[in-house]
């Protein structure tokens, strides 16, 4: 989506909503004519609320849509990390990102642009639209609300994280808006009405855990901590008061699962992961959500190149796949690294369920779906119904390691959030008492780099902490200077943000300056 032609946008929520109809004759028939929707009359009854907020989840799907040839838009937040590289090498846009050389022409960029603006869209026809439906009830109102205030706030959360001042866009617009064509915004403001939008997502009645995989309270309260744990990071630098807000909202979520260790929880097994009948639940706490009756699951360029482990035979095209040297980077013994105990694999099944074979290198595992493609004399379903994890209860418990250490030392409850990822990994943690403020920072982070992986949360890592992992020396460099291992390119200051696309900003001359270090 481009921002001058937002204007169309809600018109999307009403398709597929006009089949959706009241269940008596009468209603029906003092319903209008489909053709005839708008956004000013469709929003009449409570199915049209739950419709539009519905194509606003859709819409989240945009990051596993098609970027050009053997690509995706999620590898954007890969490929710039340094942790994986490709074996096909046919994507020239793919290639940029992972050379560091990409620019506003680079489709992952303008894709993930795009997309986040149109969740946004979307999600605002929600918030303006649902308040004047009178037939509807106020806790069901309510909820709707706070999911649509969920999702724009996650797709915002995203956008300044990659682009820093960015449009703040939050009412429906038309050519005859008086910001049509808006500047940009300061991230103080994007952050706050980030913030904003998850307080009240907090307060809008919604249970902890939805095994639909609509928006829950366990996942807005992560959400909540994982933002006050960037604002507290760079660029705000807001520091000690935010990592004390990040702390208690993770504990919020992490005081919950104790005491309801059947509803959350880390999962027993790392095979649980990536399961399909795990999905939306226990660890799980919010997902893309995947179905090959509407979309199949996006992240099939991490098979290898042309290798059958898949009941396609040799196939797959290896375009995001580990680094030998971020593999290696793992502690001996490491659960995570074992092979299809964790989260890669160094041997298969032909065609998904035949004779095991060796790979000759490592390839992730923790998207690759057994049930679908097949294992030791299992053949696959051939339907990659598996979704696409957004936030994990293990994140939220590295979160409150993280923070509460910089809050001056860690304390026994940091210890013991940090333990427990280790524990799973089947890993021997040093006593609580050898860590000082800083090996335990280092520590946490370290835990982060190889738990997160490949979820599309190292690169916001790296950007808030100006650190990165060095997977040769398991310490970590300065952002700006580092040497990306899968392509021997230095990360520079300019790095830090992504260019604006090119096109938007012929579109909207309000979008100038161009980021730093990217030319106009």
């Amino acid at each position: 989506m481009q921002l001058n032609i937002i204007k169309n946008l809600g018109k999307a929520a009403l398709i597929g909503a006009v089949l959706i109809g009241p269940s008596s004759c009468s209603d029906f028939l003092s319903e209008q004519a489909p053709s005839n929707l708008t956004p000013d009359n469709f929003y009449t009854i409570p199915d049209h609320a739950e419709a539009a907020l519905a194509s606003v989840y859709a819409d989240l799907r945009f990051m596993g849509d098609g970027a050009g040839i053997f690509s995706s838009n999620w590898q954007l937040l890969e490929a710039l990390t340094g942790t994986s590289t490709t074996e096909t090498a046919q994507n020239s846009d793919l290639n940029n990102l992972y050379g560091l050389v990409h620019d506003g022409n680079t489709a992952h960029v303008v894709n993930y642009w795009n997309g986040l603006y149109k969740v946004i869209a979307q999600a605002n026809q929600v918030i303006d639209k649902v308040p004047g439906i009178t037939t509807m009830p106020d806790a069901q109102k309510k909820k709707v609300l706070g999911e649509a205030r969920f999702l724009r706030a996650t797709a915002y959360f995203t956008a300044v994280r990659l682009w820093g001042d960015i449009p703040l866009v939050t009412k429906p617009q038309t050519a005859s808006s008086e910001d049509f064509q808006p500047g940009r915004a300061p991230q103080e403001e994007i952050y706050k009405l980030i913030v904003d939008d998850l307080v009240a997502a907090e307060g809008a009645g919604l249970a902890w855990m939805d095994a639909s995989g609509r928006a829950n309270l366990a996942a807005v309260k992560a959400q909540l901590s994982r933002v006050y744990l960037t604002m507290a990071g760079f660029p705000l630098s807001k520091g000690a008061s935010h990592y004390k807000l990040a702390a208690d909202k993770a504990l919020e979520v992490i005081t919950y699962a104790n005491a309801n260790p059947g509803t959350i929880n880390l999962f027993t097994t790392y095979e649980d992961v990536h399961k399909e009948s795990t999905k939306n639940r226990i660890e799980h706490l919010f997902m893309l959500q995947y179905n090959t009756s509407v979309a199949g699951n996006p992240m099939d360029n991490m098979f290898p190149n042309f290798k059958p482990v898949t009941y396609n035979g040799p196939s797959g095209t290896g375009s995001t796949v580990p680094t030998s040297f971020f593999y290696k980077s793992y502690e001996a013994g490491d659960l995570r690294a074992k092979d299809q105990d964790g989260y890669f694999y160094t041997t298969y099944f032909t065609n998904g369920n035949g004779a095991r074979f060796d790979l000759g290198a490592p390839y992730i595992f923790k998207h690759f779906n057994r049930t679908a493609n097949g294992t030791s004399g299992t053949a696959g379903t051939r339907q990659n119904n598996l979704n696409v994890p957004q936030i994990r209860y293990a994140e939220v418990l590295l979160i409150f390691a993280e923070a509460q250490n910089e809050l001056g030392a860690p304390t026994q409850a940091a210890y013991d959030a940090f333990k427990r990822i280790r524990d799973r990994a089947q890993l021997t943690t040093p006593a609580l008492g050898t860590y000082t403020q800083t090996t335990f920072r280092e520590a946490v982070w370290r835990e982060r780099w190889h738990e997160l992986c490949y979820e599309q949360i190292t690169w916001f890592d790296m950007v808030r902490l100006r650190k990165v992992y060095n997977e040769k020396t398991n310490g970590f460099d300065n952002f700006v200077g580092h040497v990306n291992l899968s392509s021997n390119q230095a990360l520079q200051e300019k790095h830090l943000l992504l260019p604006l696309g090119k096109q938007e900003m012929l579109n909207n001359p309000n979008l100038k300056p161009q980021n730093p270090g990217y030319p106009n």
